[in-house]
């Protein structure tokens, strides 16, 4: 099934980041030279994303540094930037000049960016981290888990937006846990109410899907009621940022209708909402 939304009025739905670490993962499976993930940002672009992510890890497992100097010179979108908080990584970003930052934890073990930021443990760190950034220009997004005690933090580091991480949802909406779905839609909420009350924009990602024909879900899930459906519907949601879910999208419709499918259900999320 296709969808495109450019029959769709908006509604305020958020924006969609499209993170293209995934085609440089296939790249490197092989080395040389394709999937090229710029060019990947291009299409993305031309198909309608809002903002191109993508996450410099300090081993390089998808994501290249050089990579990084041809998407600042190539793309128009606004660059998300993803990286730990080291002093490595702050010298590139302060070097590339993304439009937007999000620190995020890194463990050298973990397959993806697993739990959020521990921005209470470490605030002067990030604090600093914050202040370099926006001298820079930068808009710095801190990305946790939907804790009270973390997103009062992220307002006392300086940092304009908070970015929720949504994996847990997107876990449970797999799984079929319907009850785990609704606590984690109740913690979204409380911590993007909270978010608001501090003056902080508020983004969310992380392992969020659709429901396609060729996505085996458990038959107790309804197809409309895609993670991604359930995150976008929440109004306080400015932003989205999805990778993996998009990337394996487009394996089978390809990127720009990847993008339109996703950017659609986004709308019919917040459309929903509205009626």
């Amino acid at each position: 099934m296709t969808f495109s939304a450019s029959h769709l009025t908006t509604h305020d739905a958020p924006l969609l980041g499209v993170n293209i670490d995934h085609v440089a993962t296939v790249r490197n499976a092989r080395g040389g030279r394709f999937p090229d993930p710029v060019a990947a940002a291009q299409w993305a672009v031309e198909g309608g994303a809002d903002i191109i992510t993508f996450h410099l890890r300090e081993d390089r497992r998808h994501i290249r540094d050089e990579d990084v100097v041809r998407l600042k010179a190539s793309i128009g979108a606004p660059l998300n930037f993803e990286a730990a908080v080291t002093e490595e990584m702050l010298g590139i970003i302060e070097r590339t000049r993304p439009e937007h930052v999000c620190l995020v934890p890194e463990r050298r073990q973990e397959v993806t960016t697993e739990g959020g930021l521990d921005v209470l443990g470490q605030l002067p760190r990030v604090t600093d981290a914050c202040v370099r950034l926006a001298a820079i220009g930068a808009r710095v997004s801190l990305f946790i888990g939907a804790d009270p005690a973390q997103i009062e933090a992220v307002a006392q580091a300086g940092a304009p937006c908070v970015e929720l991480h949504t994996g847990a949802l997107a876990n449970a909406w797999w799984a079929g846990d319907r009850l785990a779905m609704q606590a984690e839609l109740q913690r979204l909420q409380a911590g993007l109410k909270l978010a608001r009350s501090l003056g902080l924009r508020t983004h969310a990602g992380h392992g969020l899907a659709l429901s396609e024909s060729w996505v085996a879900i458990p038959d107790v899930m309804q197809p409309a009621s895609s993670s991604t459906a359930l995150v976008a519907a929440l109004p306080d949601i400015t932003e989205l940022h999805i990778g993996h879910a998009l990337i394996g999208q487009a394996v089978f419709v390809g990127l720009k209708q990847a993008i339109a499918d996703f950017k659609a259900e986004a709308v019919r999320a917040r459309q929903a909402v509205a009626a």
